[in-house]
């Protein structure tokens, strides 16, 4: 099947690399137009290494190599004066917004109680309120079509159990699944739907870092490869290191088309059993 996106537009906030991108051109694939916002720089206190320009770059390639229209924009979701004009002038541009996809994120790691404020709060700004940002600024413009339309809020295997010296990370992305089991609630008489996406161990800079290799290899300063992806096999059910950015895509796609139309509230897990454990 092809075409389940046509004629559609979707917002993809951390476009310009890993499962933000592999949304944007498998959303394009499936005929929709995209509106690509990426902060394009380091984050303080983060271990995941900044996108850069040219990344963002290359997701515009990628698209307008499918033939479909993108608007991109350095955006950070932590602004909501750069969020409002950057969404507002892609819709401007492309004519609509039906689908969101809130994918920006970063990661860094430390026991609960040896973080300190100023770690704990960017991650909660970026991770969760930087979500809820992305949803104020999107929503009303896919209330203005009239059409109903659908957003795809990329939690974690996090979201869902807790997890070891990534206090804040998890408890962010707890905090996206209540918020996003509320607008499922509020924009449900708009057929809206809301939906979270939970992915494990992904093939993306967010997971390859010497930083978190450390972590997944304890009392190892400098971990191999092989040892890393043993650390995290270990959590799947299937037999995997890695998932891909395409299978979160493919997720993401989904939730996004009329494939699942009366679909809404729920969290999807794409973690090669790891949330069985």
């Amino acid at each position: 099947m092809s075409g389940r996106l046509t004629g559609k537009v979707a917002l993809v906030t951390g476009a310009a690399r890993g499962i933000g991108r592999a949304q944007a051109v498998r959303f394009a694939e499936e005929g929709a137009d995209i509106i690509a916002l990426d902060i394009c720089r380091p984050v303080e206190h983060s271990t995941t290494p900044g996108a850069t320009p040219d990344d963002l770059a290359e997701t515009v390639r990628a698209v307008e190599a499918l033939g479909r229209r993108i608007h991109a924009s350095q955006t950070d979701v932590r602004d909501p004066g750069e969020l409002d004009s950057a969404v507002g002038t892609g819709v401007a541009t492309l004519g609509r917004l039906d689908l969101i996809c809130a994918t920006a994120g970063i990661s860094s790691a430390a026991p609960a109680v040896a973080l300190d404020s100023h770690r704990w709060q960017t991650m909660l700004d970026v991770n969760l309120t930087g979500v809820w940002r992305t949803c104020k600024t999107g929503i009303p413009h896919i209330l203005a079509g009239g059409r109903g339309g659908s957003i795809v809020l990329v939690s974690s295997i996090a979201g869902l159990r807790g997890l070891m010296n990534v206090g804040h990370y998890t408890a962010a992305k707890h905090g996206v699944v209540g918020l996003m089991k509320s607008l499922a609630q509020e924009l449900a008489p708009h057929h809206v739907r809301v939906n979270t996406v939970h992915p494990a161990n992904t093939r993306t800079t967010m997971i390859q870092n010497a930083s978190t290799m450390r972590t997944f290899c304890p009392g190892e300063d400098d971990p191999t490869q092989e040892q890393f992806e043993n650390g995290l096999r270990s959590m799947h059910l299937l037999p995997t290191a890695f998932i891909e950015p395409d299978d979160i895509a493919n997720a993401s796609l989904f939730l996004a088309s009329d494939e699942s139309r009366f679909i809404t509230g729920v969290t999807l897990p794409v973690d090669a059993g790891h949330c069985v454990k």
